[in-house]
């Protein structure tokens, strides 16, 4: 008697598993995302999801890195790409009100958002470390625009860096709380409005030294 052959098993798409987890994740939080919820919003069973991720922190945690390359490398590409440093933070503000409320996605910023009263140790630690990183970022290239003569010499580039990353929080905030992409490219334009006049000043004493050498 032949024996009945089964059925070839399905193809298990890891990548699209990994981007339904990270939805998961973006919509509710790392803490009320349970195993359960992930296993249904990724449509394969616990078994597979421990086999092919681990458990659910290491998931989380790649989660996080497919965000981060998937929906939020504009920041750092404005940075990179723009000639001036108010033109790089301008642009990271005005993309993230896009972003922060694109159809068909969570509202606001996985990594502001997915560890609020977080008590598994090490998650909100590692969300800290990257708007941290953030805020560094901003203060780098805010240096950068000084030493070019862009801005004052007397620029607190710290405090800049730590206004911009607030303006960035608190627009994703927003965003969770209803505001649309409207809302916060004005909000965007009001910051910039803050943004220190370029250093005309320190043009001006460059000009008298030149002239006196």
């Amino acid at each position: 008697m032949a024996t009945k052959q089964r059925g070839r098993p399905r193809s298990f798409d890891r990548d699209a598993a990994l981007e339904k987890a990270m939805h998961a994740f973006w919509e509710h939080g790392y803490e009320a995302t349970t195993v359960a919820d992930l296993t249904r919003a990724m449509d394969i069973g616990a078994p597979s999801l421990y086999a092919a991720f681990g458990d659910k922190k290491t998931l989380f945690d790649e989660a996080v890195r497919f965000y981060s390359a998937a929906h939020a490398s504009f920041g750092e590409r404005a940075c990179a790409e723009e000639p001036t440093a108010r033109a790089a933070l301008a642009r990271l503000l005005h993309e993230a009100a896009a972003a922060f409320t694109r159809p068909g996605l969570p509202h606001g910023c996985l990594v502001v958002h997915a560890a609020a009263n977080c008590t598994t140790p090490g998650i909100e630690d590692g969300l800290r470390d990257r708007r941290q990183a953030d805020i560094a970022a901003f203060e780098t290239r805010i240096r950068a625009g000084i030493a070019e003569g862009e801005l004052p010499s007397d620029t607190d580039a710290a405090a800049l860096a730590r206004y911009m990353g607030a303006v960035f929080q608190g627009m994703s905030q927003q965003a969770r709380d209803g505001a649309s992409r409207s809302d916060l490219e004005s909000l965007a334009g009001l910051a910039m409005a803050a943004w220190p006049a370029a250093a005309k000043a320190d043009t001006k004493r460059q000009q008298q030294t030149s002239s006196n050498a």
